[in-house]
């Protein structure tokens, strides 16, 4: 149980990090101020959100956590082995593609090395996150392969809400303050999160 409690805690820290942060930055508008709080929430999701998370894994293990609560698992269909099959594996090639686009394009990553300019092209051109959602199909995609009730719905109800908050609400103003109007005109032609499959402008 101490390592669900830490792992919801660490989430509802951060959410409220990013609250705090982002009524803060919309006072403070300057790019200055946004690279600054961007690094301040960077560290901590990865030194207070990201170590329960790798914690589960050692233990309880990603396949104990059901019993430990004393719920089921879920149920062993065909259907959602192949969807959580497509899930993980999209997910992978989401986030894979999406920092190669950074890194060359960008010229930087997706955390402390800020992009030197604008991506919007590559997988960029169907989404304005598409490392997000690899992320949230990969850790959906592992939750249903494994049949953890708990995994599960753990993302869809805590952490995939929590982090579309703090897309929206924080790192969106981020990216406008760092990147200027470039951004905000991507903004207006690429949709958020689900790709947009009709053919992108070049």
């Amino acid at each position: 149980m101490f390592t669900i409690c830490l792992q919801a805690l660490s989430w509802l820290t951060f959410l409220l990090a990013t609250i705090l942060l982002g009524a803060w930055l919309r006072g403070h508008r300057s790019k200055r101020n946004a690279e600054r709080v961007s690094r301040i929430l960077h560290i901590l999701f990865w030194v207070g959100v990201a170590p329960p998370g790798v914690l589960g894994v050692i233990y309880p293990g990603l396949t104990q956590y059901d019993a430990l609560l004393g719920i089921d698992h879920l149920p062993k269909l065909t259907i959602m082995l192949v969807f959580g099959s497509i899930c993980t594996a999209g997910g992978l090639y989401l986030f894979f593609a999406s920092n190669v686009s950074l890194w060359f394009i960008g010229k930087g990553a997706n955390a402390f090395f800020f992009t030197q300019r604008l991506v919007s092209g590559s997988i960029y051109q169907l989404t304005r996150n598409p490392m997000s959602l690899g992320l949230y199909l990969f850790a959906l995609g592992t939750s249903i392969l494994i049949r953890s009730t708990y995994l599960t719905f753990g993302t869809l109800f805590l952490v995939i809400p929590a982090h579309v908050f703090y897309l929206k609400y924080f790192e969106e103003l981020e990216l406008e303050l760092r990147l200027g109007q470039p951004y905000v005109e991507y903004k207006q032609k690429v949709p958020f999160l689900l790709p947009n499959w009709s053919s992108p402008e070049t």
